[in-house]
């Protein structure tokens, strides 16, 4: 890279957008300083040579009617007019023109009287002051020469030079100095934009940023940036509650582990020991489905967009061997026939059941966490259920419907949505019959992490009585023909 390529690199923004406005306001008015020299100067030379031609006719014109007098009159002193016959001597002048020399010879006269041309003559050499325009008109056998000072046209050309000289370099100052002021103007709120991102940086917490009045790009770019920083945000905010959360639930069976050996420890002959192994263990494994539930969570805050997995899981198989090995739970687990979808699904097309009968149940994603998300329904419908949990799996449209259903003490509406938080322990009936068994209050939080990871969704639903948690997945089919 040169150094001008660095030189440049290192400007400020304001300044190169300033430089490169100011050359290109240079090269325009440069360009228009010489397209206005050069057509004042074309203007005034065509009026000349129009005055000397008028002239030339008009004493052509006294030739041909044999009426021009000694010497040749002119309309003003600014004309210089000789009269050549056909062997190119002068035979009539004006005043003060020379009459032995020719301005022309008499072989160019006559050309440039047939074609129009102009000749610009040194004056003083034929006894003229200055510079001359010289035009020649046929006047019969004889030729007419008229010449016009040429010098009030330089004059006038230089003076413009001069003016172009000293007012194009400060109308160019005058219009960098204004780019330069438009472009602050203009990167005034990018500047806003830069303090309030220092700011956030020094606090450490995101914070909404200045949002221009102007509805330009600047002020697009500052709603992004603020809606960027208002996800951050959230998204720190449930961070620091998750490890909040994290922290209180590990304090408990770290706390029960210790109080346990501390007493162990101090009483060593007193105690059962068996008893004591079994009781850590057990705490033990409650840190560890802890740990292991975090650990899938994370992994699935972690996705981006992307489906955990690509291959085809057929469902109704998957919910076959989860009911198999429940056998020996504290209820039965059933697995449901093929039924018509509930109406109670929202917005979701309702096909007739012989079309769910002949379609496959398989879904394109990850089988591990399909079987975790589907044995965290088990489980919580167990943990709560009197008498039984049915699990039912149907082919609802281009969708996998799977249900888990209850036939426990369910909760309220309101708290539908709340359930699926982490960490979440509702108030109600549900929650402490609930109380001993081992919940942290992350299973469905995985349970709709895992079905929105596969571009799903998850919910829960009166049972009446009990409570149904329904997951709705893409078909493997119906997926595969929305990628073709």
């Amino acid at each position: 890279m040169s150094a001008t390529a660095r030189w440049w690199r290192r400007r400020s923004l304001r300044a190169r957008v300033t430089l490169a406005s100011t050359v290109g306001l240079a090269l325009a008015l440069l360009a228009a300083a010489l397209l206005l020299r050069t057509e004042l100067r074309a203007s005034l030379s065509n009026g000349l040579d129009n005055t000397a031609r008028q002239g030339a006719r008009e004493v052509a014109a006294l030739a041909d009617a044999h009426r021009l007098p000694d010497p040749v009159p002119v309309a003003d002193g600014t004309i210089t007019v000789q009269v050549l016959n056909a062997r190119g001597r002068i035979v009539d002048a004006s005043p003060g023109a020379d009459l032995l020399v020719p301005l022309l010879p008499a072989g160019q006269a006559a050309a440039n009287a047939r074609t129009g041309q102009t000749v610009l003559l040194d004056g003083p050499p034929y006894g003229l002051p200055g510079t001359v325009r010289v035009v020649a008109v046929a006047a019969g056998g004889e030729t007419v020469i008229a010449a016009v000072a040429y010098d009030p046209v330089l004059d006038s050309v230089a003076a413009l030079t001069r003016a172009l000289l000293i007012g194009t370099p400060l109308l160019l100052l005058l219009l960098a100095g204004a780019s330069w002021l438009v472009v602050g103007t203009t990167l005034r709120p990018i500047a806003e934009l830069r303090r309030g991102a220092q700011n956030v940086t020094r606090t450490g917490r995101p914070s909404a940023l200045p949002v221009p009045e102007a509805r330009d790009e600047v002020h697009s770019l500052a709603i992004t940036l603020n809606d960027m920083l208002s996800r951050l945000g959230q998204a720190q905010e449930r961070q620091r509650g998750l490890v909040s959360d994290t922290a209180h639930e590990l304090r408990s069976p770290i706390a029960s582990i210790r109080a346990q050996l501390e007493v162990a420890l101090d009483h060593p002959d007193s105690q059962d020991w068996r008893q004591t192994a079994s009781d850590v263990l057990e705490d033990t494994l409650r840190l560890a489905r802890l740990a292991e539930d975090l650990l899938v969570l994370a992994r699935l805050d972690e996705r981006d967009g992307r489906r955990p997995g690509h291959q085809p899981v057929d469902v109704a198989a998957l919910a076959g061997a989860e009911v198999s090995r429940q056998d020996g739970s504290r209820v039965p687990v059933l697995l449901a026939d093929q039924e018509q979808p509930s109406r109670e699904q929202p917005s979701e097309e309702q096909p007739s059941q012989d079309q769910h009968s002949q379609q496959r149940c398989a879904v394109t994603g990850d089988a591990d966490g399909l079987r975790r998300m589907l044995g965290n329904l088990i489980e919580n419908a167990v943990r709560y259920a009197r008498t039984r949990v049915t699990v039912g799996v149907v082919r609802d449209g281009s969708r996998v419907r799977l249900t888990v259903t209850d036939d426990g003490p369910g909760i309220p509406p309101g708290d539908a949505q709340r359930a699926f938080g982490r960490f979440t322990r509702l108030d109600n009936a549900r929650s402490r019959d609930g109380e001993g068994q081992g919940g942290a209050g992350l299973g469905l939080a995985i349970v709709r992490a895992t079905a929105q990871a596969h571009d799903g969704s998850a919910w829960l639903e009166d049972a009446q009585p009990g409570l149904r948690a329904v997951v709705l997945l893409p078909a493997a089919d119906a997926a595969q023909a929305h990628t073709d």
